[in-house]
């Protein structure tokens, strides 16, 4: 909490030194766009010409075909002009993607309609609670049968079959509610708990992996799960950073870290304490737990040196000393592990 607050001050401190200083910021021109205002200048014009195909005498959809439009996972028009590979890919992913389709919804706030779409979003008022009724700690509260006759999840389904019942009959195709915004909380749970259902499924399938295999779980921790665990961040960063907004990756970078550490082992041992044990007492394990702690110190320390002394400009050079660092690290750590290093021999 301490660090967000102080990013937060710190940023206001700064942007309003700076129209102090500058005055007003002027408009840009057009040949001063960014990457990320061009990008989105081409998108417009992009949908400029899709919108070339819109019928020229106005036309109502009736609500099975906005129900029927908004589950298709790829325009016509794109698919023909996309190369083989990619169809492949998508035809991989179709299913998931319409999956999250029919279960979390969406708010845009960028759009018009805010993204509203009247019968996908009824049916999400049902779809939604399901799913985390059924993926909330293994399903085990969605199979549990009340009086031992009547499941959770059929009573879920009923609440909600009655809720889209009533957002149907109070709203209309055309304008979203004035309540909207609340199926963006909705969409957020059902994202979180989609996620920890594929994370819990990816560390069973990695800990089935080492059993087979004979490794250990430091070994699966440092390698498949830590890349597995960070897969997402690469590349939400890497196209943050494309984008032209290289602060955002690097501040996603150091923040998602903290996140995870502070927020994630805090809030882990606080639950535990609450269980019962008032103390939670953190055991290294031979060598290898003060290797794995030396190399995030030093980490971090380096990054706290070397970044000030370059004035704080990232050079190509920095990035491959990190990505050297990295790969020494997890040599030493799996020889650590193998037992090829070892206190005897140090």
């Amino acid at each position: 909490m301490v660090y967000v607050a102080a990013v937060l001050v710190s940023a206001y401190i700064y942007n309003y030194r700076k129209r102090s200083i500058n005055g007003p910021t002027p408009v840009q021109t057009p040949d001063l766009l960014t990457s990320g205002e061009y990008s989105e200048s081409l998108n417009k014009s992009i949908q400029t010409y899709d919108e070339e195909y819109q019928p020229l005498l106005p036309h109502t959809l009736s609500t099975s075909q906005i129900l029927l439009g908004s589950l298709r996972p790829v325009d016509s028009r794109r698919w023909r002009r996309k190369p083989w590979t990619w169809r492949v890919l998508k035809l991989v992913k179709m299913p998931l993607e319409v999956l999250l389709l029919l279960t979390v919804p969406v708010v845009d706030p960028d759009k018009e309609d805010h993204n509203w779409n009247r019968p996908l979003n009824c049916l999400h008022l049902i779809t939604g609670p399901l799913v985390c009724v059924l993926t909330f700690n293994s399903g085990q509260y969605g199979l549990y049968l009340i009086e031992g006759e009547f499941p959770v999840w059929a009573l879920v389904v009923l609440f909600g079959v009655f809720l889209a019942a009533i957002v149907f009959c109070s709203t209309t195709n055309e304008h979203p509610p004035e309540y909207h915004f609340l199926f963006s909380l909705l969409g957020f749970v059902v994202s979180a708990l989609w996620i920890n259902t594929a994370a819990s499924e990816v560390v069973s399938v990695l800990h089935m992996l080492g059993i087979v295999f004979s490794l250990s779980n430091t070994v699966l921790g440092l390698t498949l799960l830590a890349w597995g665990n960070s897969i997402g961040d690469l590349v939400s960063d890497i196209t943050i950073a494309r984008q032209g907004y290289p602060r955002m990756a690097i501040s996603a970078c150091f923040g998602g870290i903290l996140f995870n550490m502070l927020f994630g082992i805090g809030l882990g041992c606080l639950l535990q304490m609450f269980g019962g044990n008032h103390i939670v007492t953190l055991e290294p394990e031979g060598l290898l737990c003060w290797i794995l702690s030396g190399a995030l110190g030093l980490s971090l320390v380096l990054s706290f040196v070397l970044i000030p002394l370059q004035c704080f400009h990232l050079t190509r050079a920095y990035g491959i000393f990190l990505i050297v660092f990295y790969f020494i690290f997890l040599l030493v750590a799996l020889l650590t592990e193998f037992g090829k290093i070892h206190l005897g021999a140090l």
